[in-house]
């Protein structure tokens, strides 16, 4: 049985990804499961995180996001069963590769699957539904009649995100980075709010939120990155589409939750006394905190699966 690896060269700079031949697994014990996997999902491999986490070694196993049906289960397992459809997302010290026939995981890591759910559909959601969910219901307590503004929501996150955010009741603010975007957000029902365009860097993001709420500001922003410097510093790349850090400042209103993915953000301090002022938070949305807690990570999982989703995904 073969499974698909990525490995690193000594100056980190190339990655070449190789078939391993993997050896039988062992007899599954304790809270481990063995999966038959029938989708698997491919994201983008965080080299530098995993070198922080001083994780380094030959080969590392591709492919976490997965879904499949059990065929065998530890003595000690108790949310699961032989035949089960499940899906989950595996730990990042995981030996095995999501892209491989049968893999074995600890039951935490997984949630049983929705019936009318597709095995693509599951396991190419469960990752941004997991980030979606910690963002809106952990990081910004999002609640009836609060405001959002969700960055880039034709996104794979933003599109989940958003209908996370209806799902509970609030209104939805959203940009849009083309064309397509935009009319893909303006069929979404409950309709968004406002969308706004900002594909030909003419609009201005803040002021169409403070128009949209009658100048008190969005309650909450999840952001899809920001520029942090004067466009004269700023790589080229972040200068099309992102807002200012400024700008998101600006638009957020009083006792308002900013969730950012932007890990490498600088405050200065007269940003810090703005916010200060308005009362508001600033909280980071990392792509890992599932695995600070396994525990955690199944109820995240279970969360996610219970809401209706209206849409199609963008992998």
């Amino acid at each position: 049985m073969k499974g698909l690896y990525f490995q690193q060269s000594s100056t980190d700079e190339e990655i070449t990804f190789v078939f391993q031949e993997r050896e039988n697994l062992p007899v599954t014990e304790d809270n481990f499961v063995k999966l038959q996997v029938k989708a698997c999902a491919l994201s983008q491999i965080n080299t530098k995180l995993l070198a922080e986490m001083k994780m380094k070694k030959d080969l590392f196993p591709v492919g976490r996001e997965i879904a499949g049906i059990v065929l065998d289960v530890g003595s000690k397992v108790s949310f699961f069963q032989p035949d089960d459809e499940v899906v989950g997302i595996l730990p990042l010290d995981s030996e095995d590769p999501g892209l491989c026939e049968v893999v074995r995981v600890h039951e935490h890591y997984l949630v049983h699957k929705p019936e009318k759910v597709t095995w693509t559909e599951a396991a190419g959601s469960i990752r941004d539904g997991v980030r979606a969910y910690t963002a809106l219901h952990y990081l910004s307590h999002v609640s009836p009649g609060k405001s959002v503004l969700i960055m880039d929501g034709a996104s794979a996150f933003g599109t989940i995100a958003i209908q996370l955010a209806h799902h509970r009741g609030a209104k939805v603010i959203s940009t849009a980075c083309s064309l397509e975007d935009k009319q893909c957000l303006e069929r979404f029902r409950p309709p968004i709010a406002r969308v706004i365009d900002v594909s030909n860097g003419k609009v201005h993001v803040a002021e169409s939120c403070l128009e949209e709420t009658g100048g008190l500001g969005v309650d909450i922003v999840l952001d899809a990155g920001v520029r942090l410097y004067s466009k004269d510093d700023e790589p080229a790349v972040k200068l099309q589409l992102l807002p200012h850090k400024h700008d998101i400042i600006t638009l957020l209103g009083v006792g308002g939750h900013w969730v950012t993915t932007e890990e490498n953000l600088q405050l200065d301090p007269p940003d810090s006394h703005c916010l200060f002022l308005k009362g508001a938070t600033l909280a980071f949305l990392n792509d890992e905190v599932w695995n600070l807690s396994n525990v955690q990570q199944g109820k995240y999982l279970y969360t996610v699966f219970q809401v209706p989703c209206k849409y199609s995904f963008k992998h």
